[in-house]
């Protein structure tokens, strides 16, 4: 794969979770989630993107909204369980995708607001109108997804470099 060709980063925010008595990285999904994480999944695969890379937070939830959501794709991208991604913030979440193999065209990252937002922000030196209209209007919910798109090494992805080509939010 030629670095001149585009790349994908989709930024996913895991679905809904519930607030049971454990601490914040065990928190599992809530009934809610585990129904809009497989929709989520259905229109990412609908998009016709061919994930090369999975890069996901090691939260419970979202594991478990990956697990959900992977399962409507026609074949699993290759998954990798991050720390880093948990409570990152748009810069550290950056540099774990500057550390991404050239030979992955297309990658979906798997975290939390509020850095998944940020980063869609911060990304997005220019975006289609539409897609930026409505991730302003509906911020980023949970199960929420933002596609960019750049050109270049994975190394040389910085604030600006991207554009936000679309993104999708489940119903209230």
């Amino acid at each position: 794969m030629s670095v001149a060709e585009p790349r994908r980063i989709v930024l996913f925010r895991h679905a809904k979770a519930d607030w049971p008595q454990v601490n914040d990285h065990e928190r599992p999904l809530a009934e809610r989630g585990r129904k809009d994480a497989p929709v989520a999944g259905r229109k990412l695969a609908d998009s016709g993107i061919s994930f090369d890379l999975a890069l996901c937070s090691t939260a419970t939830r979202t594991r478990e909204t990956w697990k959900l959501a992977v399962h409507e794709f026609p074949h699993r991208p290759r998954t990798v369980y991050e720390e880093r991604i948990y409570e990152a913030s748009p810069g550290e979440l950056i540099a774990v995708l500057n550390e991404t193999p050239d030979d992955a065209q297309n990658v979906v990252l798997i975290g939390h607001n509020p850095g998944v937002q940020g980063l869609a922000e911060v990304l997005s030196g220019s975006a289609d109108a539409g897609a930026r209209e409505r991730m302003s209007r509906r911020g980023f919910p949970a199960a929420a997804f933002a596609v960019l798109s750049f050109t270049g090494s994975w190394k040389s992805l910085e604030p600006g470099a991207a554009t936000l080509v679309d993104y999708w939010a489940p119903s209230e």
